[in-house]
C-alpha cells in the first residue's frame, strides 16, 4: 500500500494491448504497480476488433474496450461530445477521482480530459512524444495540445527533453510539469550469451519501419558496413512502410543471407531477438525517450544510437554510443562497437544487465507518479467560469473562444446526461483490482444502455489474463 491516500485512476488513451508499443507497455505496467499500491485503476480505449465491452487483464486490471469509429493509425474520430455518455457512466460507475490521459497523438485522451474537467475531476497528461513546430501537423497537433492542457492540474513528461518540448508547444508553467521516465521490467529483458553466434557479429535493430524512425539511415549503412565486414549480420525486426526499401537494398546487394527481416514482433518475442545480438542500432530521427534502448541494455547490448531528442538523458556513456543522424556518423559508431567487441573490451551482458536493472524500475515510476496523485488530489478544480477565462486568455482569441463555447455546450449536455439518467441510480462497479480484490460475480446489464460486464470467473475471461502481457507478474513491485 502507498503511503498516500488511495485514488481511483482511469487510464485512457487509444493505444493499448492488443496494440503493442512503448505507450501501451507504459501503460499496463503502471496500473499494475499502482495497484499493488492500493491504487484502483482501470483502462479505458476503444475496441479493437471483436474485443469490445470489459475485459480483465492481470491482477484484475479492467480495461473498457470502448465500440468508437478508428480514424486513422489506431486513434479515434472525435467530434468531442460523442464520447461524454459513455465516459461519464464509466467515471461515475467507477468512482474516479483522477482521469490519467496519455499521448498527444490520442483523441480519446484529449476528449477524455476535456469531459473529465466538464465534471469537476482532477486530471493528469503524460506525454510521450516529441513535436516540431513548423509544418501544419505539428501546428493543429500543437494548438490542440495548449486547449487540452491549460486548465490540465498536471503534466508527465518521459524526459527532460520532452518537459522542454511540451512546455514551449503548450506555453506552460514549467512548475506544472514534471518528468518521470519509462522503465523496463528486467525480468523480461535478461541476458543469453549462448543464444548468440560468436563466429559472426549480429547488429539487431528493433523498431517500427517509418521514417521517423530513421529507416532511411539503415538502407545506407548496411551495404556500407556488409562491404566492410564480411562476418556482419543484420537482423531487423518491426514492420512498417519502409520495408520495402530494406527489401530493395537487401535485394540489390544480394545480402539475403546477412539481413534478415523478421516482421512485425510480440512484445513478448523482442527478448528472444536482442539476445540473438551483439550491438543494437537505433537510427531515430527523434524521440522522446526510446524504450527499445533500455531493453536491449538489459539484455548486455552494446547500444548505438543517433543523438537525437531525450536520448542522451537515457544511457551512461559507457553503455552508449551516441551518433549524429547521419549514414557517415553512424557507420563511424558501429565500426568503434566493433573494434570494442573484437578486442574484447565490451563489459559482459550479465555486467550490463546488473547496472541497468537499477537505472529505471517500475516501482520507482509508481512511486513518483504517486506523488503527482497526491499533489492533484489537494488541487481545486477550476469553476466553469473560471476554466472559460482561462480558455480565451490562454489559447488565442480565436481558437479560446471556439472552445469556450464548446465547454458551455459540453457542461449543458451534461446536465441533459444527469437530468436522463442521475449519478444516483448509476451502479457502483465493484473492485476487483489487486491480489485480495473482489472479482466481480454478477452481470451489470440488466436494463437498456447498461455497459454488460462479463463474469472473470467464465471461460472466455480466464482466457484473456492467460493472453495478456506479462502474464506471470511485472517487475518488483
Amino acid at each position: 500500500m502507498g503511503a498516500g491516500r488511495a485514488q481511483s485512476v482511469c487510464m485512457v488513451s487509444d493505444f493499448f494491448y492488443p496494440n503493442m508499443g512503448g505507450v501501451e507497455s507504459h501503460i499496463y505496467q503502471l496500473s499494475q504497480c499502482l495497484i499493488e499500491r492500493g491504487h484502483k485503476v482501470l483502462v479505458v480505449t476503444h475496441a479493437y476488433g471483436s474485443r469490445k465491452g470489459i475485459r480483465y487483464l492481470t491482477n484484475g486490471l479492467k480495461v473498457y474496450y470502448l465500440p468508437l469509429k478508428v480514424m486513422y493509425n489506431q486513434s479515434t474520430a472525435t467530434t468531442l461530445f460523442h464520447s461524454l455518455p459513455l465516459l461519464r457512466y464509466i467515471f461515475v460507475r467507477e468512482r474516479v477521482t483522477i482521469v490519467h490521459a496519455h499521448s498527444s497523438f490520442s483523441a480519446m485522451a484529449h476528449d477524455a480530459l476535456f469531459h473529465a474537467k466538464t465534471m469537476g475531476l482532477r486530471t493528469v497528461f503524460t506525454d510521450h512524444s516529441l513535436f516540431g513546430f513548423a509544418d501544419v501537423s505539428s501546428v493543429l497537433t500543437n494548438k490542440l495540445l495548449t486547449v487540452s492542457l491549460c486548465d490540465t492540474n498536471h503534466i508527465i513528461c518521459v524526459s527532460y527533453t520532452s518537459k522542454e518540448n511540451t512546455v514551449l508547444r503548450a506555453a506552460l508553467d514549467p512548475r506544472i510539469v514534471s518528468v518521470i521516465p519509462n522503465a523496463v521490467d528486467p525480468t523480461d529483458f535478461t541476458p543469453d550469451p549462448s543464444r548468440r553466434d560468436d563466429s559472426t557479429i549480429t547488429i539487431v535493430v528493433v523498431s517500427r519501419l517509418v521514417y521517423r524512425k530513421g529507416i532511411d539511415l539503415l538502407s545506407g549503412i548496411i551495404p556500407e558496413l556488409c562491404q566492410k565486414y564480411p562476418e556482419l549480420h543484420f537482423l531487423v525486426g518491426g514492420e512498417g512502410p519502409k520495408r520495402i526499401v530494406l527489401e530493395e537494398v537487401r535485394e540489390r546487394y544480394q545480402l539475403h543471407d546477412r539481413v534478415r527481416l523478421l516482421g512485425a514482433l510480440e512484445h513478448q518475442d523482442v527478448r528472444d531477438v536482442l539476445v540473438q545480438g551483439h550491438i543494437f542500432l537505433n537510427t531515430s530521427l527523434t524521440e522522446a525517450f526510446c524504450m527499445a534502448i533500455v531493453e536491449a541494455a538489459s539484455c548486455g547490448l552494446q547500444v548505438v544510437s543517433t543523438r537525437v531528442g531525450g536520448i542522451p538523458e537515457v544511457l551512461p556513456e559507457n553503455l552508449i554510443i551516441l551518433c549524429e543522424p547521419s549514414v557517415k556518423s553512424l557507420c563511424d559508431g558501429l565500426e568503434k562497437a566493433i573494434a570494442r567487441l573484437r578486442s574484447g573490451k565490451l563489459p559482459s551482458p550479465e555486467s550490463i544487465h546488473n547496472k541497468v536493472k537499477t537505472f529505471y524500475t517500475w516501482r520507482n515510476v509508481a512511486e513518483r507518479t504517486e506523488k503527482v496523485y497526491e499533489r492533484v488530489a489537494d488541487e481545486v478544480v477550476l469553476p466553469m467560469d473560471e476554466r472559460l477565462d482561462r480558455l480565451m486568455s490562454h489559447c488565442g482569441p480565436v481558437t479560446g473562444y471556439i472552445f469556450a463555447l464548446f465547454a458551455v455546450l459540453n457542461f449543458l449536455f451534461l446536465l441533459f446526461l444527469r437530468w436522463m439518467t442521475p449519478d444516483s441510480i448509476i451502479d457502483v462497479a465493484i473492485d476487483a483490482t489487486g491480489p485480495n480484490g473482489a472479482w466481480t460475480k454478477q452481470y451489470f446489464g440488466g436494463k437498456r444502455g447498461r455497459i454488460r460486464e462479463e463474469p472473470p470467473s467464465s471461460k472466455s475471461a480466464q482466457m484473456e489474463r492467460k493472453k495478456a502481457p506479462n502474464p506471470r507478474g511485472f517487475e518488483a513491485c
